[in-house]
């Protein structure tokens, strides 16, 4: 049996020296690997979405889906936009219908809904904080404000850099789902404040009254896509997208009422 082996082993060297003397090495033939084709995401357009006929209609979102990357995802702006803020516009008209709050102003229905009522305190409130929400970002946004905004957060926070601090702080502070806002109360004072679920200062039960200049969502929906658990980072990039220009709009427009 060994010198049956030890025959094998030589007659397969045997073989292997033929070859190379006939020039017959094997051939090592190199096949391409198969290439990734990129996968575009298709997202489409916020005027194509619409809500049902009722007191309400969803604000134009002013720009494309993809408009604020790499701050805000076109995957995440189109499902919050045309998912979550056209729940909250159908559900409040279906449930103000036949109501006394029927033909009021967002703002009035705010104003006198009952808090006990869960159904119309979180889509009213949902529907008036994303409207309020897509008009404070803007794609050539962020900086600092100016003129008479400016001048009123130096008088009221110290400086801008301390505002924004707050602002961020009180922000990451939030439990849960919710918002922040800065807001004018009814002493002419601006505050940084935040609320709960789909409540606003507006409400009659917020901790601190006033009417929102700026909003910043802080639900789960807004950012998660984007940045997993890492609100801290949201909220950094919002300030690179704030609308400063709506804001002092806002502004001007609080101090008349």
């Amino acid at each position: 049996m060994k010198r049956i082996k030890f025959l094998a082993v030589v007659f397969y060297f045997i073989l292997i020296l033929q070859s190379c003397n006939n020039n017959k090495l094997i051939e090592v033939v190199e096949v391409p690997l198969p290439t990734v084709v990129e996968q575009k995401v298709v997202v489409g357009s916020p005027d194509d979405i619409q809500a049902f006929e009722g007191s309400f209609q969803l604000d134009k979102l002013g720009y494309a889906y993809n408009a604020l990357t790499p701050n805000i995802s076109a995957a995440t702006l189109e499902l919050h936009y045309s998912k979550h803020y056209l729940s909250y516009t159908n559900n409040l008209n279906k449930a103000i219908v036949g109501t006394p709050l029927e033909n009021l102003t967002i703002e009035e229905v705010l104003a006198k809904l009952d808090p006990n009522n869960e159904i119309m305190r979180n889509n009213a409130g949902g529907f008036y904080n994303h409207s309020l929400y897509w008009k404070c970002m803007t794609q050539k946004g962020g900086g600092e404000p100016q003129n008479a905004l400016a001048e009123a957060i130096i008088r009221d926070f110290g400086s801008y850099g301390i505002f924004a601090s707050l602002f961020k702080e009180e922000a990451s502070n939030q439990f849960g789902s919710g918002w922040a806002w800065l807001i004018l109360d009814r002493t002419g004072k601006l505050q940084v404040t935040v609320t709960p679920n789909q409540d606003n200062p507006l409400m009659r039960n917020a901790p601190v009254a006033g009417t929102p200049i700026l909003a910043l969502d802080l639900w789960e929906h807004a950012y998660y896509l984007d940045y997993q658990n890492k609100r801290g980072s949201y909220i950094d990039a919002f300030f690179k997208i704030i609308n400063w220009k709506k804001v002092e709009e806002n502004y001007e427009s609080a101090l008349k009422k």
